[in-house]
């Protein structure tokens, strides 16, 4: 910097507050700045001038990669909390890594990254306990058991559940099967949209006299193609389905037609916080309660953003719900059908 100062004749000073921005500086003399930095090819060092203002206005978001498939919803997700991070004139990066306290406390502890948002939360995280003990700054996309003090924002599962049953019910479905992908969820254990539509799920059907039971498979078109096999074994007088394992669905409306069922004559399905991406992967489309992904992943940004800026502003907790589209696979249940 003092080469740069002596090139343009000006200031240390003068070079620093042209670089960072931080005072006034005329176009001529900005000029004049610019150019030395180029001919002495100069270049502002990042993490010198992050350290020397204790902030690197990069934030981090937290998924375990290693214990949850990525999904086109994610990716939502991810690209919408990138995007306004940058708004903001942040930078976000994706840190796949355990759900465990141990490396939430090595990333804190490194001084990298200003404030972190965490996905696919627990019902008891310990991420989040670790997080509280730390001073720095975090979010939830996603809530925990006890939510008392902490920044979130969440998909509305309760009132999506609630949605899809009255919907199913409405076209004479009484007998309905919630298909997930099971509270280990692939080791994450106590995954909180799961517990939580399964509680929603069995409080609802048991509310309105329906019979109501539930379903777990793998994360993929074959565990998809294995739970249809399944659900014509076991539950033949089910005729509403709601899903709810992302990468399990093509495959289980492929192996329910292979079966023998018409889609959506026999059965109807209702796809629950997924994306049109993936319901549009089977034949024919599923309907689908639409995860407010993009939504979300903006406001959870936001929610860790004002921590760091609006110290005094209170700590955000939201539920968003659901948006419905129509698809192929719901019509009215066969008996009701028979009857009009």
């Amino acid at each position: 910097m003092q080469d740069v100062a002596n090139l343009a004749n000006v200031s240390l000073a003068t070079v620093s507050f042209t670089i960072n921005n931080s005072k006034p500086v005329s176009p001529k003399t900005r000029a004049k700045v610019e150019a030395a930095m180029k001919d002495l090819d100069y270049r502002r060092n990042a993490v010198g001038s992050a350290l020397a203002r204790g902030r690197t206005h990069v934030l981090a978001l937290l998924y375990p990669a290693l214990q949850h498939r990525f999904s086109p919803t994610s990716i939502q997700f991810f690209t919408s909390a990138a995007d306004q991070a940058r708004l903001r004139g942040y930078n976000l990066v994706l840190w796949p890594m355990s759900n465990d306290a141990e490396g939430v406390t090595e990333l804190t502890s490194s001084g990298l990254v200003d404030g972190v948002v965490l996905m696919e939360v627990q019902l008891d995280d310990p991420r989040v306990g670790e997080l509280s003990k730390s001073n720095v700054p975090f979010a939830l996309i996603g809530r925990t058991r006890e939510t008392t003090g902490i920044p979130f924002v969440d998909v509305d599962f309760e009132a999506a559940v609630e949605n899809a049953v009255d919907r199913l019910v409405q076209l004479g479905h009484t007998d309905l099967v919630l298909i997930d992908g099971g509270i280990g969820n692939q080791l994450l254990g106590g995954y909180g949209p799961v517990a939580r539509t399964r509680k929603a799920f069995g409080e609802v059907t048991t509310q309105r006299g329906l019979t109501g039971s539930i379903m777990s498979g793998l994360h993929s078109s074959a565990g998809g193609r294995e739970l249809a096999r399944e659900l014509a074994a076991k539950h033949p007088r089910t005729t509403g389905v709601l899903m709810m394992n992302e990468h399990a669905g093509p495959g289980f409306v492929a192996g329910l037609q292979q079966a023998g069922y018409r889609i959506p004559q026999d059965i109807s399905i209702l796809a629950l916080a997924s994306s049109l991406d993936t319901t549009g992967m089977s034949e024919p489309e599923m309907a689908v309660l639409i995860s407010p992904a993009d939504e979300l992943g903006r406001l959870g940004v936001d929610a860790l953003i004002d921590q760091l800026e609006k110290k005094d502003q209170p700590l955000p907790q939201v539920l968003i719900g659901c948006s419905y589209s129509p698809g192929a696979t719901m019509s009215m249940a066969p008996d009701r059908a028979v009857e009009s």
